[in-house]
């Protein structure tokens, strides 16, 4: 019964999972915290981890969360749970894709779903920054986490530095900030 939930959870995920990897977050942690299946510090470690692994951060968290919550089996369920309906509506739509690209109906759909997705990535980035909602907001530990977050987007923005440098100055920053 506990692997068939995981799969039916990560696969309900894979099927509403529009926007990639960060925008799914939210979503990952809604049923992970609705099944109790990791403590919130927990969850936030796989997040991390699963974002600096090479490979799609929704399958590596996936992956993770089940390795944590049932070991071998829990991984390979949530992993083919959370792949299994991309697979599936891919070779759907490839084949009618290239007949219906053009149509307005097709068009206007994606970018309806621009302004969802961006809310989904933001709705996660607060959460995954400030995952303590209980903790007061106006801490030191707010401020520097928000500086990190602002020198390494104009880092990469503005000054074009390589993502990979900006995130070892970021970790390099958390370890002596925090």
């Amino acid at each position: 019964m506990f692997y068939w939930q995981l799969f039916i959870s990560f696969l309900k995920i894979g099927f509403l999972s529009f926007g990639g990897g960060y925008a799914v977050i939210s979503m990952i942690q809604f049923e992970v915290n609705k099944h109790s299946w990791l403590k919130p510090e927990d969850f936030q470690r796989i997040i991390s981890l699963a974002g600096m692994s090479p490979g799609p951060i929704a399958t590596n968290s996936a992956t993770l969360i089940g390795y944590n919550t049932a070991g071998i089996a829990g991984a390979l369920i949530t992993t083919a749970g959370i792949i299994l309906p991309s697979l599936l509506i891919v070779i759907f739509l490839a084949s009618f894709f290239f007949r219906l690209n053009t149509t307005p109906w097709v068009k206007s759909s994606f970018y309806g779903l621009r302004p969802i997705i961006t809310g989904l990535i933001v709705y996660s980035a607060i959460h995954f920054g400030f995952p303590h909602t209980s903790e007061a907001i106006y801490q030191w530990t707010t401020f520097a986490t928000l500086l990190i977050g602002i020198l390494a987007f104009f880092s990469i923005k503005k000054y074009k530095v390589h993502p990979f440098i900006v995130i070892l100055a970021s970790a390099g920053a958390g370890i002596v900030l925090f």
